[in-house]
């Protein structure tokens, strides 16, 4: 199911007149266009403040979110004498003033940026490109029918565009890679979300060798995921947003796209509407080809452009289609036809394409594992105790801390435990139980330490930190309250009178929402103190820990700090001097159940762990 990206902010800005140079060029009546339109004043007067963004934007190459921008056939703008380069100008100055804001890391334009090829028209835009090249902002070009002799294939020789876009013209930008012997074919590569990306600029129609330029391109940069722009590639018909193959698409997928696995997405403008489609290469992987095209719309296009914007946290491509030059414009004054084409909101033109990078990338360019690391160096100073569960099922899992706490194996009805090759990827150890528990009655298996175990007295007035890899099971049962770690010995047993003075003493469990919770009976408190966590998904694993500094406790999973953590004091955790549970709890001292999923190891300090001591560190 598509997500939704959520543009509100970015509109607010636009309509506010945080657009900058574009919201002046644009404010006001539409421009009428004609031969030799020269740059309006505000756009004069803009190239100033553009120059000096451009010397202090900044992007993120490392962060997991950046946005590579889409402009699409802009032929009606240069027409002859029908020429308005008003609203491609109000585009690309939206790049550059948000370009730190977005984090924009690259500009691809896909072709028929005339109407007609004629020098004139290319003098016409000529100017508005340079506004990026001013601002240093990397952009590629590549030709579409309407740029050159559509007749010929890409070793039609001299042309308007080719003095226009020379190889030369990109040469001064550090994402340029190089371009064809003919120039009408080039490539990228830029860095973003901490990797290089490379993006090719194929030509209308590539000659054979143009194909094969491209393919040694790949091969000579094995690990990088490609984009390819092209003019035309797929194609949709109105009321059927599915795209499909036109006769040179098919040619193109078949000398290029099919047989490289890198390339994961396709942008190609030529036809409209646009629509979108995906087919699985040679390799059983999916490839996203999209057509973007919106010359048709009002003011042919009104320099409408797509934001790609690529979340690797989130393992997304939001997708956005946004016209700058009418949003930029005095609401009071946009007509009707500009109002309908402010941004485009339908499932075609913004949507969302989840996309497991790591794992669509594994082919080429897989995720290195973490090497293990051995116990002996995750004994910090106040390690209590330490379990790992690395390797075959036994009735004995040794305590690493070398304080004695060693678990024994408690079977119950059903199967036990199984060792299980799986981890979570930043776990020490490589390797896992599966605990197979339920209840009703409670079946299954758990781990309990000794009647004497040093641990069992402890009560952690100084703090401590309690942390473990878990995996919760999706086998589709009620696993509601289900413990991962206790403590046998009631509120009452301790002399505790408040809440339920048969609750554990001590219990970190799920709810029935997966919530993670952990309520324990302080030492300094009369009742249970309960921090609670968000709702846990099944089947994937995640690092959980609390941590208590003698004062407060919080909750962490995956080193990030929860919100529902108490900010009553709570000191140390009251203790009957009876053992602890791993993977069951218990109520007035009867385990009802016990943990189903994966735990690859557990760790117990007596002091609080700032996120980077944690295991997963």
């Amino acid at each position: 199911m598509d997500e939704r990206y959520d543009g509100t902010s970015r509109r607010r800005l636009l309509q506010a007149g945080a657009l900058g140079a574009g919201a002046m060029l644009a404010s006001g009546t539409l421009s009428t266009g004609g031969a030799g339109a020269a740059p309006t004043q505000a756009s004069k007067a803009s190239k100033a403040t553009q120059d000096a963004k451009a010397s202090t934007a900044r992007i993120d190459t490392e962060h997991p979110r950046f946005t590579v921008a889409v402009v699409p056939d802009t032929q009606y703008q240069f027409d002859l004498d029908r020429v308005d380069p008003a609203p491609l100008t109000a585009s690309f100055e939206y790049l550059i003033d948000q370009r730190s804001t977005e984090n924009i890391v690259f500009t691809a334009h896909l072709g028929d940026v005339v109407e007609n090829a004629q020098a004139s028209e290319f003098a016409q835009a000529d100017p508005v490109f340079k506004i990026l090249d001013r601002a240093q902002m990397p952009y590629s070009v590549l030709a579409g029918n309407h740029d050159i002799d559509a007749s010929k294939d890409d070793t039609r020789g001299d042309s308007a565009y080719l003095r226009t876009f020379p190889p030369q013209r990109f040469r001064r930008m550090a994402t340029y890679g190089g371009s064809t012997p003919n120039g009408y074919n080039s490539y990228h590569v830029f860095r973003a979300a901490g990797r290089q990306w490379l993006l090719l600029a194929m030509d209308w129609r590539p000659s054979d060798a143009s194909f094969a330029w491209a393919r040694d391109v790949i091969a000579k940069h094995p690990k990088l995921p490609v984009i390819l722009t092209t003019h035309e590639l797929v194609n949709a018909d109105h009321g059927q947003p599915v795209a499909y193959f036109t006769d040179h698409g098919n040619r193109v997928w078949d000398q290029l796209v099919n047989g490289n696995d890198q390339i994961f997405l396709t942008l190609n403008g030529h036809f409209w509407p646009p629509g979108r489609v995906v087919r699985q290469n040679a390799a059983g992987h999916d490839v996203h080809l999209h057509l973007t095209n919106y010359q048709d719309r009002y003011y042919g296009g009104s320099g409408m452009i797509r934001l790609y914007h690529f979340d690797l946290a989130r393992n997304t491509i939001d997708v956005e289609t946004i016209a700058p030059w009418l949003l930029g414009q005095d609401p009071a004054k946009r007509n009707a036809l500009a109002e309908g084409d402010l941004e485009l909101t339908d499932d075609t033109n913004r949507f969302s394409v989840p996309i497991d990078f790591a794992e669509r990338f594994a082919g080429f360019d897989p995720v290195p594992v973490r090497p293990a690391r051995p116990a002996a160096q995750l004994v910090v100073p106040g390690t209590a105790a330490y379990w790992r569960f690395d390797g075959a099922i036994t009735d004995k899992v040794v305590d690493h801390s070398g304080k004695g706490n060693h678990l024994t194996r408690v079977q119950l009805a059903g199967d036990g435990p199984q060792a299980s090759t799986e981890f979570h990827p930043d776990q020490p150890g490589h390797a896992s139980w599966l605990f197979s528990g339920g209840k009703n009655p409670a079946r299954g298996g758990y781990l309990r330490t000794a009647d004497d175990a040093p641990l069992n007295a402890m009560t952690f007035r100084g703090g401590y930190t309690i942390e473990a890899f878990v995996k919760l099971a999706d086998d589709g049962a009620d696993h509601a309250w289900e413990g991962l770690l206790s403590r046998m010995g009631t509120g009452a047993d301790v002399g505790k009178t408040g809440s339920d003075p048969s609750e554990p003493v001590v219990n970190l469990a799920f709810s029935g929402g997966r919530q993670l919770q952990w309520a324990v009976y302080p030492l300094d408190r009369n009742d249970t103190f309960t921090n609670w966590g968000h709702e846990q998904v099944v089947g994937q694993w995640f690092h959980l820990a609390v941590v208590n500094d003698g004062r407060r406790s919080i909750l962490y999973v995956d080193s990030s700090p929860l919100l529902r953590n108490p900010a009553t004091a709570s000191n140390g955790l009251a203790t009957a001097g009876k053992p602890w549970l791993l993977g069951a709890n218990h109520y007035a001292g009867v385990i009802e159940q016990s943990f189903a999923g994966h735990i690859g190891e557990l760790r117990i300090v007596t002091r609080a762990l700032k996120p980077a001591e944690f295991l997963n560190a």
